[in-house]
This record gives C-alpha cells, sequence and structure tokens, in this order.
C-alpha cells in the first residue's frame, strides 16, 4: 500500500472508531469531541491526518466546527421515538391533595437494593464529596470554634459574595445582600411562596411539575392552575395571558431551565415574553433554577431574572443537584422582596448551618465546582442518552419520550391504556423503582406516563432495570 492508500485508511479508521463513540453515547450531543491534538495523539496518526478524519464527520453530520472552540457532537441521533404531546390540563385552580405515593417511593428510592430510577438524585459517587469535606475539615479545625454559631440572617457572605459573581457570568446582576441561603431548593421556594402569597391564593404552575413543590404548596395551603406545558419549549404564553386576564393568580412558579420532570429548556426569546405579561398584570415570578448548571450544551441557560432585570422575580437554587445534596445548601435572590423572606425564615429555620455555607464558599473560590460541573455534565448526557436508547429498545412501540439538553430525568408517555401506577406495583417486586406520573399533578392525569432518573453512570445493571421495565410494560398490554 502507498502512502496515500495508508493515510486514506488512517483518517477513515480513526472516523470510524469517533463515530463508533457517538453511537455507543460516549459522546453525547453537545459535547467537545477530543481535541485534533488528542485525537492525534492516541491515534498515532499526524495532526493532518486527524484534520481529514473530522472533516469526513463534518460532512456526515455527526460533528460541527465552532469557530476558537473545537468540533461539538450534532444533535443528529435517529431516534425513533416520538416526544410527548403537550399538555393540557383543565383550565381551573385545584385545591392540592396529595396521598402517600411520594412518601412511598421516596422511601424506596433511597434504598439501596433497588434500581435507582425513581428520585432525582445524583449518584454519590459522581459529587465532589471528597473535596467538600477537605474544606469542611479545614474550617472546623482552623476556625471551627467561630463558625460553632448562628450565621447573619443572610447566610455565610462569602458564599453570596461567590453567588453573585456566578450570576453575573449569564447576565444577572444580584447583589449579595440580595440573596439569603436557605435550606436547598426547597427552603427556598417555601420562603418564596411565604413571601409573595397568602393562604388560599392561587399559584400558576407548569403540568406536569415537580412533585416537591405540589407538596410546599398543599403546605401553604394554597392552590394549584396548572398550565399546559411543551415537553421542549415549557409554557404557552398565549395560555398563560389567558388565565392572568380571567384573574384570581397571586404568583406564577416556573422552572428556569430544564423542567422536572419533562427537562425542558423555555427559549430566551418566550421567557422574556413571559416575564412581560407577568409584570404588566403585576404578578411575582418564582423561578426553579435548580437545573441550570446540567445543561449540556455550550451555554448555560439563562434564568428569567437575567432576561427581565427590575421585573419582580424571585430566583430558587441549590447546589443539591450538582454537588452535595446532603450539605442541605441552597439560596434565594429576591430583590425587593429580602425582607418578607427574611421574616418568613425567621419563623422556619432562622439561619442555616455555618460550617457547609463555608466549605461550599471555600470550593467556589478556588474553581473546584466548575471542574466539577464539566465532568457530571458528561455522566449525565451519556446516562440520559444510553437510558434514551435501552427505552428504545425495550418498551412498547408507541412509547414517547422527552429529548432533554440538561438535568437528568426523562418523562416516558406509554400507550392509552397502561396505568403506571400499576406497572409501579409491578417494578417493585422486581427492585426496580420508578417515579408514576400521577405524582407530578394536582389533577387526575398522566396515568399513562412515568419519570425515570438518570443521575447515576450508565452500567449493565441499570440497562437490565430500563429493559425488564420495559419488558414488564409490554407484558401488561398483552
Amino acid at each position: 500500500m502507498d502512502g496515500t492508500g495508508l493515510e486514506t485508511y488512517r483518517y477513515e479508521a480513526l472516523a470510524a472508531e469517533l463515530e463508533g463513540m457517538v453511537e455507543r453515547g460516549i459522546l453525547c450531543p453537545g459535547m467537545r469531541a477530543p481535541s485534533l491534538r488528542r485525537a492525534a495523539r492516541g491515534a498515532g496518526v499526524s495532526l493532518s491526518t486527524a484534520l481529514l478524519a473530522y472533516r469526513l464527520l463534518e460532512d456526515r453530520g455527526v460533528l460541527e466546527a465552532r469557530p476558537k472552540s473545537g468540533f461539538y457532537v450534532t444533535d443528529r441521533r435517529d431516534r425513533t421515538r416520538p416526544r410527548p404531546a403537550p399538555s393540557r390540563p383543565p383550565e381551573e385552580a385545584r385545591t392540592v391533595t396529595l396521598d402517600g405515593g411520594v412518601a412511598d417511593m421516596l422511601d424506596l428510592a433511597s434504598n439501596p437494593a433497588f434500581a435507582p430510577l425513581g428520585c432525582a438524585i445524583p449518584d454519590a459517587r459522581l459529587l465532589a464529596a471528597g473535596g467538600l469535606d477537605r474544606f469542611l475539615a479545614r474550617a472546623a479545625r482552623v476556625h471551627g470554634q467561630g463558625y460553632n454559631i448562628y450565621t447573619e440572617r443572610r447566610g455565610d457572605a462569602a458564599l453570596r459574595r461567590e453567588l453573585s459573581r456566578r450570576a453575573l457570568r449569564h447576565g444577572h446582576g444580584l447583589a449579595p445582600d440580595d440573596i439569603v441561603l436557605t435550606c436547598g431548593c426547597t427552603e427556598a421556594l417555601f420562603l418564596a411562596l411565604k413571601a409573595s402569597t397568602r393562604p388560599g391564593d392561587v399559584v400558576a404552575i407548569e403540568s406536569p411539575t415537580y412533585f416537591g413543590l405540589l407538596q410546599i404548596l398543599e403546605g401553604l395551603s394554597l392552590r394549584a392552575y396548572e398550565l399546559p406545558t411543551h415537553p421542549e419549549r415549557g409554557i404557552d404564553p398565549e395560555a398563560l395571558s389567558r388565565a392572568l386576564v380571567r384573574g384570581g393568580i397571586a404568583a406564577c412558579l416556573l422552572s428556569s431551565s430544564f423542567n422536572n420532570p419533562l427537562g425542558c429548556l423555555t427559549p430566551d426569546a418566550i421567557k422574556r415574553e413571559i416575564a412581560g405579561i407577568l409584570s404588566h398584570h403585576g404578578i411575582p415570578l418564582i423561578e426553579d433554577d435548580i437545573y441550570g448548571d446540567i445543561h449540556f450544551g455550550m451555554e448555560r441557560p439563562r434564568p428569567f431574572a437575567a432576561l427581565a432585570p427590575g421585573a419582580d422575580i424571585l430566583t430558587c437554587g441549590s447546589f443539591s443537584k450538582t454537588v452535595a445534596p446532603g450539605y442541605r445548601v441552597g439560596w434565594l435572590a429576591a430583590p425587593g422582596r429580602i425582607e418578607a423572606v427574611l421574616r418568613a425564615k425567621f419563623g422556619v429555620t432562622l439561619c442555616g448551618p455555618a460550617l457547609p455555607q463555608k466549605a461550599c464558599a471555600d470550593f467556589l473560590s478556588t474553581g473546584g465546582y466548575d471542574n466539577h460541573l464539566r465532568r457530571v455534565r458528561r455522566v449525565f448526557a451519556e446516562t440520559v442518552a444510553r437510558m434514551s436508547q435501552a427505552i428504545d429498545r425495550s418498551f412498547p412501540e408507541d412509547t414517547k419520550v422527552t429529548d432533554p439538553k440538561g438535568g437528568f430525568v426523562l418523562w416516558l408517555e406509554l400507550p392509552r391504556g397502561l396505568d403506571s401506577r400499576v406497572l409501579y406495583q409491578a417494578a417493585i417486586r422486581e427492585r426496580i423503582c420508578f417515579a408514576p406520573g400521577p405524582l407530578f399533578t394536582a389533577t387526575d392525569r398522566y396515568r399513562n406516563c412515568l419519570r425515570l432518573s438518570c443521575g447515576h453512570t450508565w452500567d449493565r445493571g441499570l440497562e437490565r432495570s430500563v429493559e425488564r421495565l420495559g419488558e414488564l410494560a409490554r407484558e401488561m398490554m398483552e
């Protein structure tokens, strides 16, 4: 073989290897491909040969070149499953009355004997516990006595400064004094609702929505008005406008990015339109931004508050989905409502634990958080892609599944006639846990839907569990 022939073989072989990594889910849509230099070194070829391989994959639509950035995997997956249809909840407010299904599912989801498809909690082995624990131990060793006190009402000043700096990265100008540290995002949502509503008020929410939010609404004696929600674009601004014109809504609570359970991401233009509609009617917006840092694309989605400065927006976030669920460190940014939030917090937790806040502040200031995020995003993106492929192979033919661009949950719409609660009972007997669809609504809907968590590294055990769940669904159809 002459030199030209050998070179042709080498670049085609490298292209085939990289395309295989995409097909197996090792490289997922939106992820950056290995650099040309790294690929050339790994394959033992020249830079020019590696460039030929990348150009070939670009021609095939596998990769796309981005100026001054490199090559990225395109979203070209040939998926056979259609997306779930936009939701159509009843146009009326409902009292939130939940049964014990959530508690039962949470108990089983924390049991290591069950496949972890239930709770949207990341695998502890993926998280940066080691790094955080070192900062925690150092703070306790060096300043233990000084931190064995109540924090100031807003929480650790250093952590609030770090959060303020991070907010500036995506255009959210936020003063440290406008931030209150909380016990996870749950308390942040609770305080935001407490500061902007009264018992009996109606809150407009997405449908389906996170079941923890429904529990907060029930605990505060608030009613829910569920809005039609598209599985990719979020709520319909026209539906929101019609609901506000009818009156009776006191606040609106929406996901900033990657709704749980749909994983939808509302485009910036629609976010601005929603913020304008709410401002026109004088309605506060509470945004849940807990999944914003878990994006599979290049840029972090911007929260509503960054797109509508000056609007009455309360932004909630937490480290629970990214780095430290056990530390229970969250935050609420509430310019204009800070005193109402602090009064509400005084009656709930007064203040948060000082040492975990200090450890998180040090972790952020050293750049450890950003390095950690790059790693876990790759893991979550791979698990979402691989689980989607397993669903394609295993579930009934008419099953529909979402295609999230961030977060780590998938929402499945099973064929009509299948009840996810019946499937749940069959799955529990096989030691497989998931979240049935009716948990995500205050109405009697989504019986044929379910949510799967993708918060663990993909392995053969997870694959077998998803495949078996699909088999159980097929058996129910028969």
